[in-house]
């Protein structure tokens, strides 16, 4: 199966944990096939936080859903992720986005993930790697949706990323 997975990261050195989240998942039946770029993000959820660094990898799996979250969950688990507060600070954040054009909603696992057509630090990198990828559930390309969005200065190529905040 081709998935695409949202990684992030705001405490720690980010972009070390999110290239080792990488290394870490053909050791998990995980293929990375693509990386996008990396991107500096405002937080989202809870303010008074780090900067994220945000990236989307394409990979292929024989996984299905709930075992490619649970390996997923251990690499967060494996680089230092514990439970916390939702949307809060963490070292590293790993989202199914799409799993094929599969639509699965239980306690669990919702996918396509229900946030990602409406969050710069997800829409950014996607059309980075596969602009022409359509939605599940829309039928729209992923470019059509960040098009949506309108401006995203929240968003910034990492180096150099985002401007100094003035606090």
């Amino acid at each position: 199966m081709r998935i695409y997975l949202g990684l992030g990261s705001n405490i720690g050195v980010r972009v070390q944990t999110i290239h080792q989240a990488l290394e870490m998942m053909p050791d998990k039946g995980i293929s990375v096939v693509g990386v996008s770029r990396m991107y500096e993000t405002e937080p989202w959820g809870v303010g008074n936080q780090p900067r994220f660094i945000n990236a989307v990898c394409e990979a292929v799996t024989e996984l299905p859903p709930k075992e490619l979250l649970n390996a997923l969950k251990a690499i967060e688990q494996a680089l230092g992720r514990e439970p916390g507060v939702r949307w809060g600070p963490r070292p590293i954040d790993i989202d199914i986005l799409l799993y094929d054009d599969q639509q699965i909603r239980t306690n669990e696992l919702t996918i396509p993930h229900p946030g990602m057509l409406w969050r710069a630090s997800v829409l950014v990198p996607l059309v980075e790697l596969a602009p022409g990828l359509k939605h599940p559930q829309t039928g729209r390309t992923m470019q059509a949706h960040l098009h949506d969005l309108g401006p995203v200065p929240d968003v910034a190529p990492y180096p150099p990323g985002l401007p100094v905040r003035k606090e």
